[in-house]
């Protein structure tokens, strides 16, 4: 997320509560996870395991609650709580980023020829390119882009919060995602779609992309072009899926996979690990589909083997 306004480092430390320890008048341009983040950007860290991973990052404004013996070149605003730091600068940043829209927001920019069905919700900063259908009961949350000739079946939901939470003793502190969903032209989304918005950056899926019903996206992954997806697939963050990828009915893909161009994962796989380009991939972990089926052949031989090893004695 960009700032419309470039800040202060004193500035933030005066509205989180923080200390600063680096230039004060130092003006970051904005804020975003460790992935994503670039010269200008503030990124946060809570836990020394990861403070070495944030410091080294791009970023040139680290929010954090201890303040390292090599800071790498750093601005630190120093916080016992990141994480409620950063929600705090969020709603600063954002503060209607809650608030829901009843109809067709007047800040929502519609092109030429699209057709709005009844019951379609179009929440504030959106944009909706030229031609583009959107069914009946279609949710489209704030700052998502649509581009042009694209179909959006119904009951889809574009946009909604990252599943994003820290564990409390005992609850859940809930992340206030601010990031966006853009999806380029032509592509079709079919009926019951659910596309999560950036954390604080964007959800991606490029143009041409087909998916059937049921499909799930989860925050920060980026799909590229002409990507097919079968029904009821299930994709985490911060996934990586490049372009001609095709996945068949019910595949999980667990966070921060990789999957190559043109790879094909078949019917009711796991997804757990990085996938090379122009494979077949098949089973729960996924592994290429030749190797899998044979190792379900010999599986299926396998009590005859046993059978005939406890014949000779030898089990």
């Amino acid at each position: 997320m960009k700032f419309e306004q470039a800040l202060s480092l004193r500035t933030i430390a005066e509205l989180i509560g923080a200390t600063v320890h680096g230039d004060e008048n130092y003006k970051a341009t904005g804020l975003n996870e460790i992935h994503m983040v670039e010269e200008g950007d503030i990124t946060f860290t809570d836990h020394p395991k990861y403070y070495k991973k944030s410091l080294q990052s791009a970023a040139s404004v680290v929010i954090i609650n201890a303040v390292p013996e090599d800071t790498y070149g750093k601005h630190l605003l120093v916080h016992s709580d990141p994480f409620s730091a950063l929600n705090k600068l969020i709603s600063y940043c954002k503060p209607d980023l809650q608030k829901p829209n009843n109809g067709i927001s007047p800040t929502a920019r519609i092109g030429k020829n699209v057709v709005i069905s009844p019951n379609v919700t179009i929440g504030d900063n959106v944009e909706i390119g030229d031609n583009t259908i959107l069914h009946p009961n279609v949710c489209i949350y704030r700052d998502v882009v649509i581009g042009k000739n694209c179909i959006v079946h119904a009951g889809c939901v574009i946009g909604a919060d990252a599943f994003y939470f820290k564990g409390r003793p005992g609850y859940y502190d809930k992340f206030q995602t601010c990031g966006r969903v853009l999806i380029g032209d032509d592509v079709e989304l079919g009926a019951l779609c659910t596309i999560d918005r950036g954390v604080t950056g964007d959800t991606i899926i490029g143009k041409g992309c087909k998916f059937d019903n049921q499909i799930h996206v989860g925050h920060d992954t980026y799909i590229g072009e002409r990507v097919l997806m079968a029904a009821q697939c299930a994709i985490a963050g911060v996934c990586h899926i490049e372009d001609e990828v095709i996945l068949w009915g019910q595949i999980g893909v667990t966070k921060e996979v990789h999957i190559g161009k043109g790879a094909q994962v078949l019917a009711k796989s796991g997804v757990i690990e990085d996938l090379e380009a122009g494979k077949r991939y098949l089973g729960n972990p996924t592994s290429e589909a030749f190797a899998k089926n044979r190792e379900w052949i010999l599986l299926r031989k396998l009590p005859g083997i046993v059978k005939a090893l406890e014949k000779q004695g030898v089990l």
